[in-house]
């Protein structure tokens, strides 16, 4: 049987990301990076074998001089069971499959070990998506794969649990930043090593004239009144551990102690929704 074609071209990827290393624009890595960092303070303890998995290994050259840095290939370059920290930094919307990365991250934790996985979500650059198929669309009458499609958090946190994660968690917010014109975020994102690189793109440069239609529906559908265009970079960060048996766990059904009346010092009755 034939294999499923890869959704994202890898080789063309580590092209962009070698042309953006150029000169790069990656102040929403440092900013997620920095972000990360305050989360590990509040986690309160002390790891002492760190590894990073990310395309933008000079992020983190500062940050945790000390740990391990692989890229995000599809096999990840980590020893099973060495690390008690695993962070997959802005890199896991590329994987072709997403849960293998996470696996393979689990299986490099010790037991207890944490995960800190940050990546773009689905609403990112939502008002250049909206823009480009209303211009493509006009121009071409139809539409070609542009943007990546990014998952949803609900979706995202899903994936933890079938990676095999212990009390996972997904959180998501949004940085919102301003350009001059849609040109000036399209150069940005060749900054960041953003652009696409699915595996059924157009292979061609983007006709001139879409591009021109584009910047103006953008101009025109949410410019402010300084004449500024806003750009939405949705960052989802999902937590999770590796299974230990030191971890809480939750109670059987049928194993409570008390009665929820007793606990709450009513009449049992009184909490059974049919009774007037």
């Amino acid at each position: 049987m034939q294999d499923a074609p890869l959704l994202f071209d890898r080789p063309a990827l580590r092209l962009r990301r070698a042309r953006a290393a150029r000169d790069p624009a990656l102040f929403i890595q440092e900013a997620v990076a920095d972000e990360v960092q305050e989360e590990l303070i509040e986690v309160n303890r002390t790891f002492t074998a760190p590894a990073v998995v990310t395309g933008w290994p000079t992020v983190w050259a500062n940050r945790l001089p000390d740990a391990t840095v692989v890229a995000d290939d599809e096999t990840l370059a980590l020893e099973v069971g060495a690390h008690d920290l695993v962070i997959h930094h802005f890199a896991l919307h590329w994987a072709n499959d997403p849960v293998g990365q996470l696996v393979q991250a689990r299986r490099a934790l010790r037991p207890d070990g944490l995960l800190i996985a940050t990546l773009f979500g689905g609403q990112t650059l939502q008002e250049l998506r909206s823009a480009l198929a209303e211009a493509e669309s006009r121009i071409q009458g139809g539409l070609s794969p542009r943007v990546a499609p990014m998952g949803e958090i609900r979706d995202l946190g899903g994936l933890l649990q079938r990676a095999g994660f212990a009390m996972p968690v997904a959180d998501g917010g949004a940085f919102n930043v301003s350009y001059t014109s849609a040109l000036h975020l399209m150069r940005d994102l060749r900054g960041m090593g953003e652009t696409n690189v699915m595996t059924a793109r157009q292979r061609r440069a983007t006709r001139a004239d879409v591009l021109r239609l584009a910047a103006q529906i953008y101009h025109d559908s949410f410019a402010d009144s300084d004449g500024r265009i806003p750009a939405t970079f949705e960052v989802v960060t999902l937590t999770g551990w590796a299974p230990d048996d030191s971890q809480p766990k939750p109670l059987r059904p049928g194993s409570a102690t008390h009665r929820l009346a007793d606990v709450l010092g009513t009449d049992e009755s009184k909490l059974d929704p049919t009774q007037d």
